[in-house]
């Protein structure tokens, strides 16, 4: 499938043109933030021909392509009449980026406080 089709097609299966309030990529995904995600038939967009399956996360409706993205992007771009601004992508990639090292935090402040608690014993062994 041509990314033109496959752009028309992901945009009608998410509600039209009229459901989507913002379009964003990252590396591997199409983000939306639609108006209505009852809307959005994610079943019929992972039966795509080039779509690797659909997520909701973060408030957003993502379409999972792989590298192909940016050039589907392009043409979801044009269709909502969106400028194919790298600087959004750019943004999107530092916040899935952080989302990934906040969740790394979080386990190793985990594993520190489990690792304190055996250091009082450990002479004792």
């Amino acid at each position: 499938m041509k990314n033109e089709e496959l752009a028309q097609k992901i945009i009608d299966l998410s509600g039209g043109k009229e459901n989507i309030d913002k379009a964003i990529h990252c590396i591997t995904r199409l983000r939306f933030n639609l108006k209505d995600e009852s809307k959005a038939d994610s079943k019929a967009i992972e039966e795509l021909d080039g779509v690797l399956g659909t997520r909701y996360q973060n408030g957003q409706f993502q379409v999972i392509i792989g590298n192909n993205v940016k050039y589907v992007y392009a043409e979801v771009a044009k269709i909502l009449g969106l400028e194919n601004d790298d600087i959004e992508q750019d943004k999107e990639e530092k916040i899935v980026k952080k989302e990934k090292k906040d969740k790394q935090n979080v386990l190793n402040k985990i594993l520190d406080v489990i690792a304190s608690s055996f250091q009082p014993i450990l002479p004792a062994i």
